[in-house]
């Protein structure tokens, strides 16, 4: 849809028509030079107001603004805003390249200094017109230098999804629109399956010239970041869409999306042990960010999966043998305790502490391996952790750098600078319940014939083995057994929390794997893995795909 350049100020400057077009927000302004500029003698600057804006300025400006906005006068609207020559251009687009016209703006009672509003317009292009309607919110603030009250401009006052620098437009696409379907011919939509929204806008920009189709006529939001795919906002007219095939299940991505609603923030993955397939990605809210495959932060106890497969393969631990579970202990300049400085009895075995989620088992082990890069090396080599992953729209692959000492000892239990995300950490658990990475893929390599990433080498029989034993305990007895209690199939667990930047409630992380589905999810502030986290894989794994 890139076609055409950005919106410039004709002439560079935008005027004020003459006449008697007289919006009341005008004789209040007083100045002729609008925003949060101009000159004052003395005597005005005197008068200059401050503190936040009351009612009846709060009431002035929004109305004379909004009423400026919907008569398609963008100078006007923009000399009511604390950002003139960044709003104006903005607001003359609106109209000019967005094709809106018939505007009318409903606002809603003041809420403090803000003022809700709804959108009903037309937007026509080339003898098609359709109704466009939504609903956002602008804020009036004090201006730092004139003292009036102003506008507090934001591009998410002219369209809720509108960032800066990016541009609305309307016109013929120039990439033709797609009809996705899932793995048996379903097809999904934004609209039923709003997760997937910012997927099928990659999956558009990149397949949809070559999945034979044809453009239609739209208006689109068009980002100022061009990798970044456009947003479709309205269609007038549809071309022919092209088909793409995804690896995705319908019945799987409607049991995340279901099950992410119940929390705030939550996101959730699941992925196909045997082959990589991704089957499910959800989101809450579901907005352009897609959290589930590009989110960035420490995955607790989770990440326990991968230093018992370091541990076995180093033959420092085996799955049965003794494994010490002191309350605390140091390493270095860090003290680690487990959660509510819990211990276990002498003879315990490490799957014992593995299935509790006992952390100083692990951190006890850390002069043993005698190699500060281990942990790194385990995860690019074998749970390809860092690789360049194809899975055929953005995603942040994980990342375990290599550290030293202290901050060694928290990698090793899923905090410091471990970096992953619900997708890293499915990818984590199918490789496990495998012993061999796959690379996760959200549309077939037979699509674009790209190269998939390959770790190295694979975890030996024996141990992965031990580790799907240690997953089953914690899945049958240990912290994930109430998560997991309706989960049916061979099923195990891994439950974490993680807590990032001094939050006082820890991030809930829990992954699992039921028969050859494998799923994890994070909850921004629910707690304890198996209590928030938890129900939102058992809800997807009980789905299947």
């Amino acid at each position: 849809m890139r076609s055409g350049a950005k919106v410039a100020v004709i002439g560079g400057v935008f005027v004020l028509m003459a006449g008697g077009i007289g919006y009341g927000a005008y004789s209040m302004l007083g100045d002729t030079v609008g925003g949060d500029g101009g000159t004052r003698s003395a005597s005005e600057s005197s008068k200059v107001k401050t503190g936040p804006p009351s009612a009846e300025e709060i009431a002035e400006t929004s109305k004379g603004f909004l009423d400026a906005w919907a008569a398609g006068d963008a100078a006007a609207a923009s000399l009511l805003t604390n950002n003139e020559s960044g709003s104006a251009p903005v607001l003359a687009s609106y109209g000019e390249d967005a094709r809106i016209g018939k505007v009318k703006i409903t606002p809603g009672p003041a809420v403090g200094t803000k003022v809700p509003y709804t959108v009903k317009a037309t937007v026509s292009y080339e003898g098609k017109s359709k109704p466009l309607s939504y609903a956002s919110e602008l804020t009036v603030v004090r201006g730092l230098t004139t003292g009036k009250a102003l506008v507090d401009w934001a591009p998410t006052i002219v369209h809720p999804q509108l960032t800066e620098g990016a541009t609305l437009r309307t016109g013929e696409s120039s990439t033709p629109t797609i009809e996705a379907v899932d793995r048996n011919g379903k097809v999904l939509t934004k609209e039923k399956y709003p997760s997937l929204g910012p997927i099928l806008d990659t999956l558009r920009e990149k397949y949809g010239e070559s999945a034979g189709g044809s453009p239609g006529i739209e208006t689109w939001i068009e980002p100022a970041d061009e990798t970044q795919p456009d947003v479709n906002l309205l269609t007038l007219a549809k071309g022919k869409p092209g088909n793409v095939q995804t690896t995705i299940d319908a019945g799987a991505q409607e049991a995340a999306e279901r099950a992410v609603k119940k929390y705030a923030e939550a996101s959730v993955v699941a992925v196909k042990p045997s082959t990589g397939a991704i089957r499910a990605v959800a989101n809450n809210p579901a907005t352009g960010f897609n959290a589930a495959m590009q989110g960035k932060q420490a995955p607790g106890s989770t990440l326990k999966i991968m230093t018992a497969a370091m541990l076995l393969e180093k033959g420092l631990v085996t799955a049965n043998g003794a494994a010490e579970c002191p309350k605390e202990a140091r390493y270095y300049t860090r003290t680690i305790h487990n959660l509510k400085y819990f211990s276990l009895p002498d003879g315990s075995t490490f799957t014992q502490s593995f299935a509790r989620s006992c952390n100083t088992a692990f951190v006890k082990l850390i002069d043993d391996v005698d190699d500060d890069s281990a942990l790194a090396k385990e995860a690019r080599e074998v749970f390809g952790i860092g690789l360049d992953w194809k899975t055929g729209v953005v995603t942040t692959d994980g990342s375990v750098p290599e550290e030293v000492q202290g901050e060694a000892a928290a990698q090793y239990i899923g905090q410091g600078t471990v970096q992953m995300n619900a997708l890293n950490m499915a990818s984590i658990t199918a490789t496990a319940r495998t012993g061999t990475f796959r690379q996760p893929v959200i549309v077939p390599q037979s699509l674009d014939n790209r190269q998939l990433a390959t770790a190295t080498r694979s975890l030996s029989p024996s141990v992965t083995q031990q580790l799907t034993t240690m997953m089953r305990a914690t899945a049958a007895w240990g912290t994930g057994a109430k998560a997991m209690a309706s989960v049916g199939g061979d099923k195990g667990a891994k439950t974490g929390s993680a807590e990032v930047d001094g939050q006082d409630t820890s991030n809930s992380w829990f992954t699992g794997f039921s028969n050859d589905l494998a799923a994890a999810a994070v909850v921004q502030t629910g707690g304890h893995g198996g209590d928030a986290a938890g129900p939102v894989v058992a809800e997807v794994l009980r789905a299947g795909g």
